[in-house]
């Protein structure tokens, strides 16, 4: 149930909104900064979860008329905003904690605070674990979004967690603004690491290295059955990914036989990477290195050859 894209975002709204109540319920009884800051933190998780639940709706929608390339980006933009989102809490963050250090109120119940943050470490770390696993599966890049702010919160927590209890034995209370301030610097960089990825999509960025090679490794593999291929150009939107290519086939060859040929390289690109999407663009050899052309089967090169050497 939880393991699909719908249902690791409900189960991460779930969990969150359960976070955000009681962080803020012990903030008001602590006067913790920290802790308000993780509630901050949370509280944006949940519209970030809400957003990227609404936008893997809508990228699972198949392509239609108005959307003939599907509506995968939906995701990169919904990762956007949640970057934007993660700057906004970070400002806020440390604009808070500045004025607790002017200010020099102390931190209460320093021991509730303590409590408060294992239990947020123990469900942050168990849900960011399976949101991953859940994103790598079906390569979303919204939910790895959500994954990796829930990840953040369990490195702040444990900055809190360690406050609280400084704080418990020695009193120094400026180390829970300081505290804020750090994990407000998490945050913006985590925002900017995000950003740059999901930006990068949204200007159809090609595809990663390692990929492109699995489609030239793949092509490479019917060596002898087509002249050559040129022009590939790749991009992805959301989990979907584009690849665009021309196919240098003999000239002897039939439609037919071409429309199959690209069937076969489409089934294979397929097989070894997910939601692939392929535009094969045929054109005939220009016959001018028929001696260099490892084609077999080319009556066009074989008559060539002849004259050459005749």
């Amino acid at each position: 149930m939880f393991s699909t894209k719908s249902g690791a975002a409900k189960l991460a709204l779930g969990c969150i909104l359960g976070m955000v109540g009681l962080k803020i319920t012990f903030t008001v009884l602590t006067g913790s900064i920290s802790i308000l800051a993780q509630a901050v933190d949370s509280f944006l998780d949940v519209l970030a979860v809400g957003l990227a639940f609404f936008a893997v709706v809508i990228a699972l929608k198949p392509a239609d008329e108005e959307h003939p390339f599907g509506h995968g980006k939906t995701e990169n933009i919904a990762a956007v905003v949640q970057s934007l989102l993660l700057f906004i809490a970070a400002t806020m963050i440390a604009y808070s904690a500045i004025l607790r250090i002017i200010s020099g109120e102390p931190v209460r119940r320093t021991e509730v605070g303590i409590g408060v943050m294992i239990v947020s470490i123990s469900v942050s770390f168990f849900l960011s674990r399976h949101l991953l696993r859940v994103s790598h599966a079906t390569d979303s890049i919204a939910l790895e979004a959500i994954a990796r702010n829930i990840a953040a919160d369990v490195y702040s927590a444990a900055g809190v967690l360690g406050a609280m209890t400084v704080i418990y034995f020695t009193r120094l209370n400026i180390i829970d603004p300081l505290v804020a301030l750090l994990i407000a610097a998490l945050i913006a960089r985590s925002g900017y690491k995000m950003m740059r990825k999901s930006f990068g999509v949204l200007i159809d960025v090609r595809l990663p290295e390692e990929e492109e090679e699995i489609i030239r490794q793949t092509l490479m593999e019917h060596t002898g059955e087509f002249a050559g291929f040129h022009g590939m150009r790749t991009r992805k939107a959301g989990s979907q990914r584009f690849i665009d290519l021309h196919l240098v086939m003999r000239r002897d060859i039939s439609v037919e036989e071409a429309h199959h040929m690209c069937d076969h390289l489409e089934e294979d690109l397929k097989g070894k990477l997910k939601d692939v999407s392929v535009t094969i663009h045929v054109e005939p050899c220009d016959s001018s290195d028929c001696e260099q052309c490892r084609v077999s089967g080319c009556s066009f090169r074989a008559n060539i050859i002849r004259s050459i050497k005749g």
